[in-house]
């Protein structure tokens, strides 16, 4: 639904440009209304694709996440820490202690690399997509572009046959 409102917005601004009166002593500057032209822009940008807003959170939710759990293993490490002290200094329970820290550490930071890497796949893909949704609209403006020139050239083209008709 957006995306066909941010094409009739292009249309209608496409629409005023070439519509628009030439300029005195220019053929190829024309007057258009500043209001209605950034009125027509203002709206345009609002309907963007929310992907880069998306994105933008994306990004922020991903560092918050990642601060989040560095906050956790830390926290873990310094329990595991907390809890080889306070077990009896026997070898045996002293080695259980190390090993579950130990274990508790490795599944923390194992965790931790997952979330970053799933966090970092989730953004990618999201600023991915925004980036194809931009690249259409920017394909979409420069075709747009193309058009313009080509009537514009055609029209000066039609305006000059009857001059050189007329020379003749």
């Amino acid at each position: 639904m957006e995306e066909k409102d941010v094409q009739r917005l292009l249309d209608m601004l496409y629409s005023m440009i070439s519509e628009a009166n030439r300029a005195a002593f220019s053929a190829d500057r024309c007057v258009i209304d500043r209001e209605e032209a950034l009125e027509l822009l203002d709206e345009i940008r609002g309907k963007l694709p929310l992907e880069l807003k998306k994105a933008q959170e994306l990004l922020r939710a991903r560092d918050e996440f990642v601060d989040n759990a560095k906050k956790k293993v830390e926290q873990m490490l310094r329990q595991a820490e907390l809890d080889a002290k306070t077990i009896v200094s026997e070898s045996e329970t002293l080695q259980q202690a190390r090993n579950k820290a130990g274990e508790i550490t490795r599944r923390a930071e194992d965790r931790s690399k997952e979330l970053y890497r799933v966090a970092n796949a989730y953004t990618e893909d999201a600023l991915r997509r925004t980036e194809e949704a931009i690249q259409a609209a920017l394909d979409e403006v420069r075709e747009s572009r193309i058009r313009f020139r080509a009537a514009s050239a055609e029209k000066m083209q039609a305006q000059q046959q009857p001059e050189e008709e007329t020379e003749e």
